[in-house]
């Protein structure tokens, strides 16, 4: 469940109005924009964006960007865009990084529908001029880039028919590869990055249920994991729960020395009208503290009353 409060009354206009009204005088009111961005849907911000080009002539996306700063505006702008562009903008960043942060591209690789995936390739094609599977090919090498670029590549079927004597076949393929730490087999790639989410999970299931293990607690084994091995981890991971998943991103974005607000605002912003809720629930059961009050504690200023108006809190 999602986590996001709205109005029972909404007006583009209004809210258009009342944003550049914010935007006047020596200083920004920063508590009107998260009165009226933080409690507003994908949809009724894409007519807020409509609204204020319309009445105002500006693009409201630029002036938020120039009035706002730090994690606060940060987070601002990948809230207001379109869900689709907002995943082409996080999957750029990543690609950008002095080491490509392969963890985002698996999440939308993973986490999102077939169609969803396709909606943020077309909206990095528009926005960036190039594919995203040539950008991940360029900055990633070797069995990473075998890896994540079959990944962001993928149409995986949606549907929940499984085989039952192919998740036992390609359990068997699985738990030899990674017997013989030949993690970066053909075959392994090729199981993890075509077959469904329905059919990968009777794989896993299967797997625990001759092996006595998790396939993810197997793969990473007991020595240190290789930057490959931690990406199939969390391809995994991404496919069988991403509810724990994103729980555990939080958790040690939080307890990190000095907060990883990029994990923190991605998450927020990306799950708030989907799941947060879920995944607040799993917070809260592994770790005996709410997602609100961990933020709260760990976060100020306006971009702590971003997040937590994303979390759900009553304006």
């Amino acid at each position: 469940m999602a986590t996001l409060i709205t109005p029972s009354h909404f007006s583009a206009i209004e809210d258009a109005e009342a944003l550049q009204k914010a935007f006047k005088g020596w200083g920004t009111d920063e508590k009107a924009v998260i009165r009226i961005l933080g409690y507003r849907n994908a949809v009724q911000r894409k007519q807020i964006r409509e609204a204020y080009e319309n009445v105002f002539q500006e693009d409201v996306v630029k002036r938020l960007e120039s009035e706002l700063s730090g994690d606060f505006e940060k987070a601002v702008y990948r809230w207001i865009l379109d869900p689709a562009d907002r995943d082409a903008v996080l999957a750029n960043v990543a690609i950008r990084k002095s080491e490509c942060d392969f963890k985002v591209l698996i999440e939308l690789s993973c986490v999102l529908s077939p169609e969803e995936l396709l909606a943020v390739k077309r909206a990095y094609q528009n926005r960036y001029k190039r594919s995203l599977e040539e950008d991940v090919a360029s900055h990633t090498a070797g069995d990473l880039r075998k890896l994540l670029v079959a990944l962001v590549s993928a149409y995986r079927y949606n549907g929940e028919e499984i085989n039952a004597r192919l998740a036992n076949s390609e359990a068997d393929i699985l738990h030899e590869a990674i017997k013989d730490k030949a993690y970066n087999s053909d075959e392994v790639i090729r199981i993890l990055t075509t077959r469904s989410k329905a059919q990968l999970n009777a794989t896993f299931n299967r797997y625990r249920e001759d092996h006595k293990l998790s396939i993810t607690k197997n793969l990473l084994g007991e020595s240190a994991a290789s930057d490959f091995q931690k990406a199939l981890h969390t391809t995994i991971r991404c496919i069988s729960d991403p509810h724990k998943y994103y729980a555990k991103v939080l958790r040690d974005g939080i307890k990190r020395i000095g907060t990883d607000e990029d994990d923190l605002t991605r998450v927020i912003v990306t799950r708030a009208e989907k799941d947060l809720k879920d995944i607040k629930d799993i917070y809260y059961k592994k770790n005996s503290v709410s997602l609100d009050d961990a933020v709260a504690k760990e976060i100020s200023g306006d971009y702590k009353a971003f997040l937590l108006a994303l979390l759900g809190k009553q304006d």
